[in-house]
């Protein structure tokens, strides 16, 4: 199983940091942290969404629809070679009200203050970013054959392993923004382990960019 780790710093990763930059002018290496916190960030929205079955069934049901079967990533170079077609920003942008509801714009403006990207470019980037992360989704889910609730929610957990303190301190603010502490122990779950490591996508990002 390939985790957000092996798709942000793999080829697949460069060329969409610098699609995504070249498409919102940002330079490539804010570009590359605003992703490593906003793609985290969209797989814990997805990890909560799937804790009741009909959240669950709803994303199934979007991934095995053709338009997330996985294709937008055979070719990246064609998606960002034009610029980004209107279709896949509109796509992305449901994806993300779907995602995130009414907190879209606090976490925008969340991601803008810890990036140093001002909250347009923000919103720009995740709108690019989601319907790329529901292929890389798509082709995990059917490679390893998930096919209910708990596969699902057991895929989105692996993916989000290894992630750096403040992507955990992150997902859980912006997620849990009523502090009842529901999705901590998603939180929690998704992350074991992984707080007393130094680095993860952070860190591995900001080695590809010299920073």
């Amino acid at each position: 199983m390939s985790g957000l780790l092996d798709l942000l710093s793999g080829p697949m990763g460069k060329q969409l940091i610098s699609g995504v930059a070249g498409q919102t002018g940002e330079s490539e290496g804010k570009t590359a942290n605003v992703l490593s916190m906003a793609m985290p960030l969209l797989l814990g929205a997805m990890k909560k969404n799937v804790s009741t079955p009909e959240g669950a069934q709803g994303l199934m049901s979007a991934l095995q629809g053709g338009k997330h079967d996985g294709s937008i990533l055979d070719n990246l170079g064609g998606l960002f070679g034009g610029g980004v077609d209107d279709a896949v920003t509109n796509d992305g942008a449901g994806i993300l009200g779907h995602l995130l509801g009414s907190k879209q714009e606090s976490v925008e403006s969340a991601l803008s203050q810890k990036s140093g990207v001002d909250a347009g470019s923000v919103a720009n980037i995740l709108k690019i970013a989601a319907p790329i992360l529901m292929g890389f989704l798509s082709k995990q889910t059917s490679q390893n054959n998930v096919s209910d609730a708990g596969g699902m929610n057991a895929l989105l957990g692996g993916m989000l392993g290894g992630q750096p303190q403040e992507n955990q301190s992150l997902i859980t603010s912006l997620l849990d923004a009523d502090g009842d502490g529901s999705i901590l122990d998603d939180v929690a779950g998704m992350v074991m382990g992984s707080s007393g490591k130094k680095g993860g996508i952070g860190g591995l990002l900001g080695g590809l960019f010299g920073k």
